[in-house]
């Protein structure tokens, strides 16, 4: 079982997807500070100043909190409205990205394949026993 086990990892797929998930993991921190840093702030000045990804409604619990994580370190159920558009945002992001990148791989694919080698219609011309035949022949009438 583990011989079994250990050439299924071998393989190049399962090595490209673990490498792929590792991958992914970072690129994911890189489009959550992206959202975070970038993108809300931004939606914050249109929106005047809200800070988007703290937006929440006390479900239940004690009083009014500061913050998201303030509510959340005191138990309350919240709606996190805020936290939940800031990851549909990371998603279409990523998805985004992902498909920008899926493109250009099927581009290179499309580059590197080579075409079939098309060859090009020459006329050959007459045959060696066509050329004889008309040598003859010439040679026959300048004789007679």
């Amino acid at each position: 079982m583990f011989d079994e086990f250990r050439k299924f990892i071998a393989r190049g797929n399962v090595m490209d997807m673990a490498v792929g998930i590792i991958i992914g993991a970072a690129f994911t921190a890189i489009v959550q500070s992206m959202v975070n840093d970038l993108i809300n702030p931004v939606i914050g000045i249109i929106t005047g100043g809200i800070d988007f990804s703290d937006k929440f409604v006390v479900l239940s619990g004690d009083g009014p909190f500061a913050s998201l994580i303030e509510a959340r370190e005191a138990g309350a159920a919240v709606f996190a409205y805020g936290a939940f558009l800031s990851s549909v945002i990371n998603f279409l992001i990523i998805a985004f990205v992902v498909f920008l990148l899926v493109r250009y791989v099927n581009r290179l694919k499309r580059m590197t394949e080579t075409p079939p080698a098309e060859v090009p219609k020459v006329d050959p011309g007459p045959s060696e026993k066509d050329l004889l035949v008309q040598i003859r022949d010439e040679l026959r009438q300048h004789r007679a």
